[in-house]
Parts: structure tokens; C-alpha cells; sequence
């Protein structure tokens, strides 16, 4: 393993939106000094490492998911989101793009060349060129005569294969000739008829058998023939046919077997049967590659993979190789690793090392055999253990977001091609053999090659610096949040008896809101502790009214109201003034409930912290960290909860109460017919009902209510000294109405008030004698009497005097 840190040399810079390139979608690929790069958009670039300028930009209808290049056949396949699949002829450009795209085009370039030479003309894709147009499209790759396409259906992911043309001939794919349909997915929110993008886009490679006669996929790998026999099976070894492996976003990695998929059109079976699953990494697979662990035989030429790697994208990993179980059988031998995350990119390299990417650093680790020494006399050279544990080594470059070996490896090390968060096109040179003496004679080529190297390196750390830097900088301010909200959290625990040191009043008022009369509900939030309530913290109000006390067969119905609460410190109050009612329907349901808790919202706290801080993680903005934050991303203190009843909700207008209680003016005398038909049309304009008339020829409903005197007087003790015990009660009863002062003045022993439907209701307190319970003689009482035209309002105000008689 290298030992000092690689040589990076930028190539260029490419545009990227503000906050920097996602994971997941930018590709790069290299064949010779030419280098086809995307960046997740609508544009290809064609890039020539040797002159150091980019040569050509073509612009695709969407998104850029995937790309595929056939040297040999100079074609570069392009699949493009909700769109399908494009070929780019690369000698013949004027037969894929359109032949005046160049010249009207925009101007798309590298910002070198935006600095002072000429930008390069964007030139847009034809139509044409779609050879698979497919809106459902996630993932594909080519073999040399067969082209395999994965879909995402509503339900289910799905397997196609095409036929390819032989060179020559037109690049559109032939007629279907295999289909298979994997696990169950979880279908994405999007726009009737239209498929929404994926969060992780499934990993689609080909494993061949080390035959020669094999097909091979342009980006696929060759294993050897015992570890390909024990994962395909003995059917897939002998048929020699390629093996389609599938990483899904839900953590399966599935395998096909290329030829009995052909098959199965002529000789239909069971579709599950086609299909196996290798295994469940219970994350996102991101990677699928293969290395070279064990060294070579001296009489062996091809070199073929003798392990199966699987990434994850929290890190989770998996390898597969075969090797000798105790009785002395060859067993696939599978062993699980955990690596930094969340893995942006990764790489095969060779010198059985894997190269993957995270926000914070690219690293590098050796999969090489580790327990059982090698030995040649055992078949297939596939026998050494794999390591108990992988010990990743920083390369110091951060916040790569796509990576490839680069097929230009110098002798005794290996190069790769990356691109960065920030657009940024690189080499890193890695030595793989640190022993090697470096030169003694030093020139100033030498030298100029040193400075350039140590500013390189000096821009990449600063970059891991500053997002390092956010990164703590934000899990600091949120600890302090969560220890403020740890000490809110105790105090309001702590003090459930006694005064406590956050409080929330809850008192009632008639208002006139947009000339209309409102029972409004003021909460007075009061932070008497020594905290702050800082950014986090809300106030939430729930307004739950009861059902019709007529309609025995409806349900409640709940409010709620969350109110934000910023920076209130220490002794300062916050006021909130909510309406309780009447509703669009002219009805206000008493009683209501009205109940105020704080609620700190975690996820608006915390999530800023947990979430990704470097621009590289934010490949699937709508994720959120998985098993940290709770379903209820908060905590819920409940401060105060108040029922506020007809005794409430009554007004008394005939009182000297403020003009907000008041009722409105009478309308002046108008004609005599229009009055008397006014009285027989309720206010909708249509004859009045069954209640109307019964409150107009009726007599009022009537509820009395007996109290004992010498109850009630131990009750009020000396709060009500010098006044008759029915003024005493009713006042007791109003005191948490508006006019609960005036009748303590007027001593006043009945009162007429009007309901919140307009009806009235009559309140009459006085004392009796009640002869008919005792036998030694009369008991004085105390009597309530509720008068009321409406039978309904008449029993909200019973039930309110009750609640009053019954609490403690």
C-alpha cells in the first residue's frame, strides 16, 4: 500500500449548480486521452487529456444518467432520465446530432477556457438518436450482441433483453428476446402518467466466465471458474453464458443467467425460477466490481477476478470469493464489512485494491488474501481467505463524486479520473510501490513539477478543511440546542406542582373580527426560568370542540395551531390570540377545549447536523438520515389546557361591559309588512324553522339546581364576606366571564344573557328551603335556574354549572 499521499493534477473545471454536483448521476469514463464526462445535467463532454481542452459538448434532451462507450465500434450509448436510450456515432457525428446544432447553439465550456479562450459549442442531440426511447429506463449496459435494460414498473423491476446491431448496421436494437421481472419496489411520487426519478438508480454489470468465447459487457468483468460456477451455478458454467447482476436501490443484489433468459421465450417456466437472490445488504447497493486477490501462476497469461465486491451506500460491504471449507470442498466464502459513508463513487483497481469515495475522503483498501498461505497445487488458484477486517487508507482528496481507473496506469502504479463536488476534472497518481528510491539529480522541470504538486495538495486540503470545519461547527451549535432543550425540558418535568417556570394563561373574549362577533381564545406564554427558548421551539394551541349536543352521531373535530417562538429569554412573554368561533356555518359547538404545549422540533434542529454538510452528499436531497431521527421528529411539553363552556361564551349586553361585548344597534322601524314577514323568515331568508317558532309561541325551557347553603358557604369562606350567598354564586359562576367584576359591584343575583347563536338565556340565583329531604325540618339551599328558549343552549348551560359544581 502506498504510503504517501497521491500526485493530483487538475484537468479542468466544469459547471455545476450552486451547492455543488450530486452523487448518484455523474459519470466518467476514459479510453485513451479522450475523456466523456457527465455531471448529472443534459451535457456530455468530450475531453482530450493530451491537448488539455475540451473538444466537443453534446446536449441531451434530460438528464444524463448512465453512459456506455464501445471503442471498438466507436459508439457511446447514453441512456437519459424519462427519456431513453441515445447512440453517438464518434467518427460520424453529423449522423447522431443535428448538422446546424453547432452553429446556433450556446456556448457550454470549461472555466479555463472561459478565462480566455474560445468556449466550445453545445451541440444538440437529434431526436433521431434515441435508438430505445423509454420513459422508465434506470439503468442499462451492452454486451457484444445483446443489450440488457433494467425498468422500474409500478410495482416491480424488470429485465429486458435487445438484440444489437452488428456493426454497419442501423444502431436502434433489434426485437426483444428475454424479460424477467425481479423484487417488489417501492413506487416514486410523481405526476399522473409520468414516472418520478429515483432517489438511488439501481447498478446493472455483467459477470462472464473466463472462457473466451464468452460475450464480455463493455463494463463488466470476467470471474474466475469457481467462484462463477458456485454463484451462477454449474448450468451458467457449462452453457458459458454471462451472468446479469443487480444491485437494487432496496439492498438485493439479484443475478440472471443470460442465457436461460434467452431460452425462456421458447420454452416458457416458472419467471422466479430465473431469477436468484445472492444476497440482502439492507442498504442502497451502489457498487458492484470485481478484483484480483491472489497472485497469478507463472504458466497463467489472462488474469481473471477471483472476488465479487458489493457496496452499500452507508458503507456496508460485502465480498465474495471462493476458498477450501474444512471438509476440503470449494464454498463461497461471504464476509460483510463496514467502510466510511455515506459512499459517493468506488472503483476497482488493480493490485486487488478498492478505491471508494465519501464525503470527507477518498480511500483505498487492500482486499488481498489474508489466513491460508497459497498454494498452486490446488485448482483454480481461488483458495486464500479473505481479511478479517479492511483498514481503509486516506488519499487526502475529498468530495469526489464519480471515479475511474484510467486506462493510461503508469508502470508499477495506478491513475485515476475523478471529478469533484465543485466540477472539477483530476488525475490522481497513486504509487503502489513507496520502496522505489526517488531520483537524486534534481532539475527545475523536476522542481516546477514539485510546487505544482504541493499547491494541488494544498487546494484539496483546504477544501477537506472548510467542510470539516462546517461539519463541526454546525454538530457544536447543535449540541448546544439539545442541551438548552435538555434543561427547558427538566424544569417544566420537575415542577408539576407549584408555580412552574414556563406557564401558559388561557382566557376568552368576544371580539369583532371583519364585522363579525368572534369568541376569541389569548394564550399568554410567560418564560419565568433562567432558559431561553431558542430556534426550535414553537407553541402549539389545540382547539378541540365537541360534537353537536343535537347530532349524538358526529365526531369532534381538532385544531391545530403551531406558532414559532423566537428568541424568548428570560422573563419575556410571548401573546397569542386565536379564534374559537362561530365557523363558516353560523354554530359555535361549546364546550371547547383549548390545550397549550411547547414543542421543539428535532429535526429542524438536528437534521442540519446529521444531514450531509458537504455539497458531494447531497445526491437525494428528499433523504433523510435513516434510524436516527424518530417518526415524531420532536419533543411535546404540555404547559396548560383550558375547557371554555357556555358559562364563558355567554354575553350580557344589558351590562356596562366594553363595546366589543355589545350588541349592535337596532335597525330602524321599517315597513309594517316587511317586519312581519321578517318574522317569519329566519336570517338564511327562508321561514323559520321548528326552533324559531317553538322560542317565539313557546314557553322557555327550565333547569333548577339545588345546592346546599352551608356547602357553598364553606366553599367561598371569607372571599365573599358582606354579600348575599346568591350574588356570591353568581358571581362565582361568571368569574371567568367579562362581566364577572360588575356583577361582584352591582351585586347582582340574575342575569339575562345571549347565547353564541343570539338565543337568550336567563340566569336566576336565589335562596330556598327544601322541606321534602330531611325529616327533623327545611335544609336551606342555594337555587340555579337556567331559562332558555333553545333547549340546546339551555343544556350547555346546565352541563357548564355542573363542571363548576363538580370540580375540586
Amino acid at each position: 500500500m502506498a504510503s504517501r499521499a497521491p500526485r493530483v493534477e487538475y484537468l479542468a473545471g466544469f459547471r455545476c449548480p450552486l451547492g455543488g454536483l450530486a452523487a448518484g448521476k455523474p459519470r466518467v469514463l476514459c479510453h485513451g486521452a479522450e475523456v466523456f464526462l457527465s455531471t448529472g445535467s443534459e451535457l456530455v463532454y468530450v475531453y482530450d487529456q493530451e491537448g488539455r481542452l475540451l473538444t466537443a459538448v453534446y446536449k441531451f434532451p434530460g438528464q444524463v444518467w448512465h453512459l456506455e462507450l464501445l471503442a471498438l465500434r466507436k459508439a457511446l450509448y447514453v441512456l437519459c432520465a424519462q427519456s431513453g436510450i441515445y447512440c453517438l456515432s464518434l467518427d460520424q457525428a453529423g449522423r447522431s446530432v443535428s448538422q446546424d446544432g453547432g452553429d446556433g447553439g450556446d456556448s457550454q465550456g470549461t472555466e479555463d477556457e472561459q478565462d480566455g479562450a474560445p468556449p466550445s459549442p453545445v451541440i444538440p442531440v437529434d431526436p433521431g438518436a434515441c435508438v430505445l426511447p423509454d420513459a422508465t429506463l434506470c439503468a442499462f449496459t451492452i454486451l457484444d450482441d445483446v443489450l440488457v435494460t433494467l425498468a422500474q414498473g409500478p410495482t416491480q423491476w424488470k429485465v429486458q433483453l435487445f438484440e444489437r446491431p452488428s456493426p454497419g448496421e442501423d444502431p436502434r436494437p433489434g426485437g426483444q428476446i428475454g424479460e424477467v421481472h425481479l423484487s417488489s419496489c417501492t413506487p416514486t411520487a410523481g405526476s399522473p402518467g409520468e414516472p418520478a426519478a429515483p432517489h438511488f438508480l439501481p447498478v446493472l454489470c455483467c459477470a462472464s466466465p473466463p472462457s473466451s468465447r464468452a460475450p464480455r459487457s463493455s463494463r463488466g468483468f470476467a470471474l474466475e471458474g469457481a467462484l462463477f460456477g458456485l454463484l451462477f451455478g454449474a448450468g451458467a458454467t457449462l452453457l458459458e453464458s454471462p451472468a446479469i447482476l443487480c444491485g437494487l436501490p432496496d439492498g438485493q443484489l439479484c443475478c440472471v443467467v443470460l442465457q436461460t433468459l434467452v431460452t425462456s421465450r421458447s420454452a416458457p417456466g416458472d419467471p422466479k425460477a430465473l431469477v436468484k437472490i445472492l444476497h440482502h445488504l439492507e442498504e442502497p447497493v451502489v457498487f458492484i466490481g470485481a478484483l484480483r486477490t491472489e497472485p497469478l501462476a507463472e504458466d497463467v497469461e489472462d488474469e481473471h477476478s477471483d472476488c465479487l465486491v458489493v457496496l452499500g451506500h452507508h458503507g456496508r460491504t460485502l465480498a465474495i470469493k471462493a476458498s477450501w471449507n474444512e471438509a476440503g470442498h470449494l464454498a463461497p466464502e461471504l464476509r460483510e464489512y463496514r467502510l466510511p459513508g455515506p459512499v459517493l463513487c468506488a472503483a476497482c483497481g488493480g493490485h486487488s485494491r478498492l478505491y471508494l469515495s465519501s464525503p470527507s475522503d477518498l480511500c483505498v483498501v487492500d482486499l488481498a488474501r489474508g489466513g491460508s498461505p497459497w498454494d498452486p497445487a490446488q485448482p483454480d488458484g481461488a483458495l486464500g481467505g479473505l481479511p478479517s477486517l479492511l483498514c481503509p487508507t486516506s488519499l487526502s482528496v475529498c468530495s469526489v463524486v464519480t471515479l475511474s481507473v484510467s486506462s493510461r496506469t503508469p508502470e508499477g502504479g495506478t491513475e485515476l479520473l475523478a471529478l469533484s463536488a465543485k466540477g472539477r476534472l483530476m488525475t490522481c497518481s497513486l504509487d503502489l510501490h513507496p520502496e522505489t528510491p526517488c531520483p537524486t539529480s534534481v532539475t527545475s522541470a523536476n522542481t516546477g513539477q514539485k510546487i505544482k504538486e504541493l499547491l494541488s495538495g494544498i487546494g484539496t486540503v483546504s477544501e477537506r478543511v472548510s467542510s470539516l470545519k462546517k461539519a463541526v461547527d454546525q454538530r457544536n451549535k447543535a449540541l448546544m440546542c439539545l442541551n438548552e432543550a435538555m434543561n427547558v425540558s427538566c424544569a417544566l418535568l420537575s415542577s408539576r406542582e407549584g408555580p412552574r417556570p414556563i406557564s401558559c394563561a388561557i382566557t376568552t373574549a368576544w371580539s369583532c373580527l371583519q364585522l363579525q362577533d368572534v369568541l376569541t381564545a389569548t394564550c399568554l406564554l410567560e418564560n419565568s426560568s433562567s432558559f431561553s427558548l431558542d430556534r426550535g421551539w414553537a407553541l402549539c394551541v389545540q382547539v378541540l370542540s365537541s360534537s353537536r349536543a343535537l347530532d349524538l352521531g358526529s365526531a369532534g373535530s381538532a385544531v391545530t395551531y403551531t406558532i414559532p417562538v423566537d428568541q424568548l429569554g428570560p422573563g419575556g412573554r410571548r401573546e397569542v390570540t386565536l379564534p374559537l368561533g362561530p365557523g363558516e356555518d353560523g354554530a359555535l359547538d361549546l364546550p371547547v377545549t383549548v390545550s397549550c404545549a411547547l414543542f421543539y422540533h428535532l429535526r429542524e434542529v438536528v437534521g442540519g447536523a446529521l444531514a450531509p454538510t458537504d455539497p458531494a452528499q447531497d445526491a437525494w436531497p428528499d433523504e433523510c438520515p435513516p434510524d436516527v431521527l424518530p417518526e415524531q421528529d420532536g419533543v411535546c411539553l404540555p404547559l396548560s389546557e383550558c375547557t371554555v363552556d357556555m358559562l364563558q361564551g355567554l354575553r350580557f349586553p344589558s351590562l356596562s361591559v366594553p363595546p366589543m361585548q355589545a350588541l349592535g344597534p337596532l335597525s330602524p322601524a321599517g315597513d309594517p309588512i316587511h317586519t312581519f314577514l321578517g318574522t317569519c323568515r329566519g336570517p338564511g331568508g327562508q321561514l323559520a324553522g321548528p326552533s324559531s317558532l317553538r322560542a317565539k309561541y313557546l314557553p322557555p325551557s327550565v333547569a333548577t339546581i339545588k345546592v346546599s347553603a352551608e356547602l357553598l358557604r364553606a366553599a367561598f369562606g371569607d372571599g365573599h364576606a358582606g354579600m348575599s350567598l346568591g350574588c356570591a354564586t353568581l358571581q362565582w359562576l361568571l368569574a371567568e366571564n367579562a362581566v364577572g367584576d360588575i356583577v361582584r359591584a352591582q351585586a347582582l343575583s340574575s342575569v339575562q344573557g345571549v347565547a353564541p347563536d343570539g338565543t337568550e338565556v336567563h340566569l336566576i340565583v336565589h335562596e330556598v328551603a327544601v322541606t321534602d329531604l330531611c325529616p327533623a325540618g327545611p335544609i336551606q339551599a342555594v337555587e340555579i335556574q337556567v331559562e332558555s328558549s333553545s333547549l340546546a343552549n339551555m343544556c350547555r348551560t346546565h352541563h357548564a354549572i355542573i363542571g363548576r359544581l363538580q370540580s375540586p
